[in-house]
């Protein structure tokens, strides 16, 4: 069984965590790809399109919300990307393996936890 060593706790990655990731972040481009053809698509009718133009603010938030919806898209394509290549669970600063449990919740992380905290910290 091919075991990738993760986080500083000797924490792996069987095959099968691996595989559950990817269907994880392959199930997320798809609800992804989805929501940007919905929030692109056609009104049902005339009149809701006439309501959407006049209402500012439901505009501003679908725009919001489609920019959201291509970030992760992106985060999830890398992160399949990096499951293809061999990259995949390996902080992008420090170069050290990210914590299983921090991958299992977000699958497209680049970062280990600590260095996510520093990012979020740069103003």
């Amino acid at each position: 069984m091919n075991h990738q060593t993760i986080g500083q706790s000797t924490t792996h990655l069987s095959a099968e965590d691996l595989a559950a990731l990817r269907r994880h972040l392959q199930d997320q481009r798809l609800f992804r790809q989805e929501q940007l053809l919905q929030l692109a698509g056609p009104v049902t009718s005339r009149a809701e399109d006439r309501l959407q133009r006049q209402a500012a603010a439901q505009t501003e938030v679908r725009v919001k919300l489609s920019a959201s919806a291509r970030m992760v898209l992106a985060d999830v394509e890398a992160a399949l990307e990096r499951l293809d290549d061999g990259s995949y669970g390996t902080c992008h600063l420090c170069r050290r393996p990210i914590d299983r449990e921090r991958l299992m919740i977000v699958p497209q992380c680049r970062y280990c936890a600590r260095c996510q905290q520093v990012r979020e910290a740069i103003p």
